[in-house]
C-alpha cells in the first residue's frame, strides 16, 4: 500500500478515482464492442461483399469508432480538469500554490509503477466486501479554515513567547551572576595588593622576591581568570540582545496574527448581522429618548 508514496487518506481517494476511471472504461469498451456488433447483425448479412461496399462498411465503422474514442478523451480530459480545480480550491482556501510537472505524465517507470499499483489493489480489493470499498467524500473547507490555522499559529506563537521568556531570564540570571563574580575577584585583588603593601615592611628582602613572584603568578592567574568572565559576560550579553530581538519579532507576529483573526471575525456574517442589530437598538433608544424629552 505504498507504491504511490502518500498517505492512507490520500491513498484511497486515488484508488476512488481509478474506480471511477476504470467504470467509465469498461462503459466505452462496451460501447465500442457493441458498434462491431451492431455492424455485423445489420451489414454482414450477405455471403460475398464487392470492394466498394468493404470499404464502406469500414469507413463507417471507423466513423463510428473515431466518435467513440474522440469523446471519451474529451471526457476524460474535462473530468481532470475537474478534479485539479477541487484540489486547488481546497489548496487556496489555505493560501497555498500548488505546482504540476507536466513532463512527468509521460513517465513510462511512474506510468508502469501506477499499472502495478493498480493490479495489485484491485486485485486484492475483489475479495473486499463492499462495506470496506466505500470510503467517505473529502469534506470541504469552509470559513472556519482560515481562523482556525490562525488559532493555531498564535498558540505556537505564544509558546514561542512564552519559551523565549523563560530563556531570556535564564540569561539575565546568568550574566548577574558573572557580575558578582566578577565584583568579588576585584574586591580580593585590591585586598591582596593592600595586605601587600601593609607587609612589604616586615619581610626580609629575600622573603619580598618570593612574595613579589607569588603575587605576580596570582595576578597572572586571576588576569587569565577576569578575562575569561569577560569573555563569558559578553557571550552572555550576546546572547541576551539575541533573545530580546527573537522576543519583539514573535510578539509582533503574534499581534499581526491577533489583527488578522479580529479582521476574519468582523468579516463574518455573525459579525455583521450583530452590528445591524446594535445600530438597530442605539437608533431606538434615540428616538425613545427623543419621545421622552417632548
Amino acid at each position: 500500500m505504498a507504491e504511490l508514496g502518500l498517505n492512507e487518506h490520500h491513498q484511497n481517494e486515488v484508488i476512488n478515482y481509478m474506480r471511477f476511471a476504470r467504470s467509465k472504461r469498461g462503459l466505452r469498451l462496451k460501447t465500442v464492442d457493441s458498434c462491431f456488433q451492431d455492424l455485423k447483425e445489420s451489414r454482414l448479412v450477405e455471403e460475398t461483399f464487392t470492394i466498394d461496399e468493404v470499404s464502406e462498411v469500414l469507413s463507417g465503422l471507423q466513423a463510428v469508432v473515431h466518435s467513440e474514442v474522440e469523446s471519451e478523451l474529451i471526457n476524460t480530459a474535462y473530468t481532470n480538469v475537474l478534479l485539479l480545480r477541487q484540489l486547488f480550491s481546497q489548496a487556496e482556501k489555505w493560501y497555498l500554490k500548488l505546482q504540476t510537472d507536466i513532463s512527468e505524465l509521460e513517465n513510462r517507470e511512474l506510468l508502469e509503477q501506477v499499472a502495478e499499483f493498480e493490479k495489485a489493489e484491485f486485485t486484492s480489493s475483489n475479495k473486499k466486501p463492499i462495506i470496506d470499498i466505500i470510503k467517505p467524500k473529502l469534506a470541504p473547507l469552509n470559513e472556519g479554515g482560515t481562523t482556525e490555522l490562525l488559532n493555531k499559529e498564535i498558540l505556537r506563537l505564544q509558546e514561542e513567547n512564552e519559551k523565549l521568556k523563560s530563556r531570556l531570564k535564564t540569561i539575565e540570571i546568568q550574566a548577574t551572576n558573572a557580575l558578582d563574580e566578577k565584583s568579588k575577584l576585584e574586591r580580593a585583588l585590591r585586598d591582596l595588593q593592600l595586605d601587600q603593601g601593609n607587609q612589604k615592611d616586615f619581610i626580609k628582602a629575600g622573603d619580598l622576591s618570593d612574595l613579589e613572584n607569588t603575587v605576580a603568578t596570582l595576578k597572572s592567574e586571576f588576569q587569565k581568570t577576569l578575562n575569561d568572565k569577560t569573555e563569558n559576560q559578553k557571550s552572555l550579553e550576546e546572547s541576551l540582545a539575541t533573545a530580546k530581538h527573537d522576543l519583539l519579532r514573535v510578539q509582533e507576529q503574534l499581534s499581526m496574527a491577533e489583527k488578522e483573526l479580529e479582521k476574519k471575525f468582523q468579516q463574518t456574517a455573525a459579525y455583521r448581522n450583530m452590528k445591524e442589530i446594535l445600530t438597530k437598538k442605539n437608533d431606538q433608544i434615540k428616538d425613545l429618548r427623543r419621545r421622552l424629552a417632548k
